[in-house]
């Protein structure tokens, strides 16, 4: 690791905390920097996933009393989160290098595509709230959509958020602080399986992973202060830009 590649590790994990705080997407900021670094395509999203990780524990403690109200979405969508996260751990783990270098402009594009439907989705979440009652094939559906998307949080992850907002969607809960919390909290499970499941496989480059956790800390503890100076709607329209041309580009570069 030269003095140039940590500054551009812990400027882009900087960044990706800034991100994740205001609007998400962080990963479509460490994912590439750490490929156009020269990482391997499964050591860069390992990576990035543990790198990125205490971010969700500390948007658990913020949300900490939504997430205390809470608690049977958390139970009734915390297993399947945990079980499709494990699936998508060991999904990544298992496929070929070159499988999954040819997959990573399409992930990216896919991330994007998610990234800009999350304001209407959280627009639609404030809908009359089903979730005290939601009936038994809101429920089914729900855990069976979480369970799916929670497989392509543990295999990639960026823009998982926006599914995860689906999901509880469809029990119609209608707090979107409340909302912001159990994803969170669910995020945080479908991680946790990830970073101990990349660790185990020794997928983990630990230096860059430590030294950009510290990059995503400061720039989530900037974002606080900075957030109304820049603008929600700007780090958005930035993220989705950013997506599409390196998805683009290294699209380009897999067809060459």
């Amino acid at each position: 690791m030269t003095p140039t590649s940590a500054l551009l590790m812990f400027a882009a994990a900087f960044v990706a905390g800034l991100m994740n705080s205001m609007a998400g997407g962080g990963t479509l900021a460490t994912f590439p920097t750490l490929i156009w670094l020269g990482l391997d395509p499964k050591v860069a999203n390992a990576t990035s996933t543990v790198a990125l990780w205490p971010g969700f524990l500390s948007a658990m403690w913020g949300y900490r009393r939504e997430i205390e109200e809470s608690r049977p979405l958390l139970v009734g969508l915390g297993l399947p989160s945990l079980a499709g996260g494990a699936i998508g751990t060991l999904l990544l783990i298992y496929t070929p290098t070159a499988v999954f270098t040819r997959l990573v402009p399409f992930l990216i594009l896919f991330a994007t595509g998610l990234f800009t439907l999350q304001e209407p989705v959280s627009r639609r979440l404030r809908l009359p709230s089903l979730a005290a009652g939601a009936g038994a094939k809101w429920w089914t559906g729900a855990v069976v959509f979480q369970f799916m998307s929670s497989i392509y949080g543990g295999y990639f992850g960026a823009g998982n958020s926006i599914l995860v907002l689906a999901a509880l969607g469809l029990l119609g809960l209608s707090d979107i602080h409340k909302a912001n919390g159990v994803k969170n909290f669910l995020g945080a499970c479908i991680n946790s399986v990830a970073v101990l499941g990349f660790a185990v496989s020794g997928l983990v480059n630990w230096p860059v992973a430590l030294l950009m956790a510290l990059g995503a800390i400061a720039g989530g503890y900037v974002a606080a202060r900075i957030a109304r100076w820049i603008g929600r709607a700007q780090v958005r329209r930035a993220v989705v830009l950013i997506g599409l041309i390196i998805g683009f580009v290294m699209l380009w570069q897999v067809g060459r």
